[in-house]
């Protein structure tokens, strides 16, 4: 997994292995800034290989006062949600179906896991979010385990470095929700990359 790099008017690029400072300008991320009424939730997900189900990457969108994903040295390269330090704000629920599909290939395959939690907790997942970048490659599910652990009611996750870890003792959550998407396209996900490029330029 390697770091992404913020560019004005730049697509967000994959950079050097090592975690490096994202930092978006204020206006671009308050431009991009998305609020879901309803519900605060935590929605955890957990890239997967077909073959095996071994855990390959894990993320975490919080929907609090504001909708961001904490994707620590993830991939996803776009050009309509600004970043900083593994944070990407502006997450609307057609850009985190975005996220997921570039994800899901013939070789992966994505769980989402989703509880509620109050105004607080959610508020408080955003805020330690903000603090917890940038993550150095292979850091993702240790980044998100130590974010979780400190929420209250989220003490049973444990410290790991590893997806399934995190997956497991998230599904022992109160009231989670879990779902699979699974896709069929080419192990290449540039491919996937260059058509959710290619719609996001024709309607953002």
């Amino acid at each position: 997994m390697n770091r992404r790099s913020f560019l004005v008017g730049l697509p967000l690029a994959l950079s050097a292995c090592t975690a490096q400072e994202v930092w978006a300008p204020d206006d671009l991320v308050t431009r991009a800034i998305h609020r879901k009424p309803g519900r605060n939730y935590l929605t955890l997900y957990t890239m997967k290989y077909v073959r095996t189900d071994a855990g390959a990457h894990t993320a975490l969108l919080i929907n609090a006062s504001q909708r961001v994903l904490f994707d620590p040295a993830g991939t996803f390269e776009q050009e309509v949600m600004p970043e900083r330090n593994d944070v990407l704000f502006g997450v609307t629920p057609r850009l985190e179906k975005f996220y997921v599909s570039f994800h899901a290939r013939e070789t992966f395959y994505v769980v989402g896991q989703t509880v509620d939690v109050s105004p607080e907790v959610a508020e408080q997942a955003l805020n330690t979010a903000l603090v917890s970048g940038p993550v150095p490659q292979a850091h993702c599910a240790r980044a998100t385990s130590r974010l979780l652990r400190q929420l209250p009611g989220f003490e049973g996750i444990g410290q790991t470095w590893r997806p399934n870890r995190v997956e497991k003792d998230f599904a022992k959550l109160s009231g989670v929700t879990t779902l699979e998407y699974r896709e069929n396209d080419s192990d290449d996900k540039t491919l996937a990359l260059a058509e959710i490029s290619a719609i996001l330029r024709e309607r953002p």
